[in-house]
């Protein structure tokens, strides 16, 4: 007689969830282990300096393009076997499964590993412990890159929302050459970091008495205002605003182009009726506006707040950072890293700025999770 009771009717249930949890686990692990032993062997071919050039080009198509279709295909036709009320269970985890594992090697496995080596020495063969981290917040220069930078995320998003929203703003009321504006502005955008640090270090020249005539558009101003030519670059503290305008001017079109797209999402209701109601301009823009993009302007802050931590290239390029006061922790990180080959402090620089940014991340992600809830 078949045993009807509670217990016995969940014994099997039971074990077709384990079932399936093992199936899921294998999919996503299995399936990105064997793709990547193949890969193995075909980029141990790849690096053959004796292989034909144009077969090695032939082997990674059909490796690169058609390996990963046949991965999928055929993990696909393997779910096709398993019963029908397990396959849709467990088709997500082996497409899934090897995105999984190609983060965990390429972001998890170099965050651990760049914290293991901040605990190391130079050549990262001991552990020092904590004296890495000690040397970051008691070096002079670490101490100045560290003040540095704090002035960075402040005034570089400061500057470059308030310009940016006002240039929306004006640019919103255009009745023609709108677009042109736009595109004027925005163009900074388009050049990179080393581009624009070049462009910038012409208008910032400078040449001591004998060594040529001024060239820099600056000094042009200035030596046509009659006043001695100024070396922009070495005047300290004013060094590190002269180089935080240059983050500004690429920044701004960014935020223009962001702001002007909420700026265009307020029903044009809400702000025909304050004006009817007798509010000025400049009321609309303060209780309506800025209220109504607030969600965006903090997003564009945090973008900014973010690119100023990392920025590198513009301290690098514009001249000697540590002599100049312009160091930065993005700048130092680089310098021990690679220039002076300790990796033990570049690492523990490097961990210093990820659990800085961490937080500035974790809290945007929630700010998008609350505004998606109030939707």
């Amino acid at each position: 007689m078949t045993d009807t009771t509670p217990e016995a009717v969940a014994q099997p249930a039971s074990a077709g969830r384990v079932g399936v949890f093992v199936l899921r686990l294998l999919s996503a692990v299995l399936v990105p282990i064997v793709a990547f032993a193949l890969l193995w062997v075909t980029f141990d071919y790849l690096r053959d300096e004796n292989a034909n050039r144009f077969i090695v080009v032939g082997v990674a198509l059909v490796v690169g393009v058609g390996g990963v279709f046949f991965l999928y295909w055929g993990a696909n036709r393997v779910i096709e076997f398993l019963p029908e009320r397990v396959r849709e269970g467990v088709r997500p985890y082996v497409f899934v499964g090897p995105c999984l594992v190609i983060l965990a090697v390429f972001l998890v496995y170099p965050v651990i590993n760049t914290i293991l080596i901040s605990f190391k020495d130079a050549r990262s063969e001991s552990f020092v412990g904590l004296a890495n981290y000690r040397f970051v917040f008691t070096d002079h220069d670490m101490l100045t890159a560290i003040r540095n930078t704090a002035a960075w995320i402040v005034i570089v998003p400061f500057f470059g929302v308030t310009i940016g929203l006002a240039f929306a703003t004006l640019a919103d009321r255009l009745r023609r050459g709108e677009a042109i504006a736009k595109s004027a502005i925005f163009l900074p955008m388009a050049i990179s970091f080393a581009g624009a640090s070049i462009t910038w270090r012409l208008i910032y020249d400078f040449r001591p008495q004998g060594f040529g005539s001024n060239i820099g558009l600056l000094n042009g101003i200035w030596i046509g205002l009659g006043q001695d030519p100024v070396a922009w670059l070495t005047l300290q503290p004013w060094n590190n605003l002269f180089l935080m305008v240059i983050l500004v001017w690429i920044q701004t079109g960014f935020a223009m182009v962001v702001l002007s797209a909420a700026i265009k999402a307020i029903p044009d209701e809400i702000i025909e009726a304050a004006r009817i109601d007798g509010a000025s301009e400049m009321q609309v823009f303060r209780r309506i506006i800025v209220p109504s993009i607030l969600p965006t302007i903090v997003v564009v802050t945090t973008y900014m707040v973010i690119n100023a931590l990392k920025v590198f290239d513009i301290v690098f390029i514009m001249g000697n950072a540590e002599s100049d006061g312009t160091v930065v922790i993005a700048e130092r990180m680089i310098d021990w890293f690679f220039s002076s080959r300790n990796f033990g402090r570049g690492a523990a620089i490097a961990v210093v700025l990820f659990v800085v940014i961490v937080p500035v991340m974790i809290w945007n992600v929630r700010r998008f999770r609350e505004e998606e809830l109030t939707r």
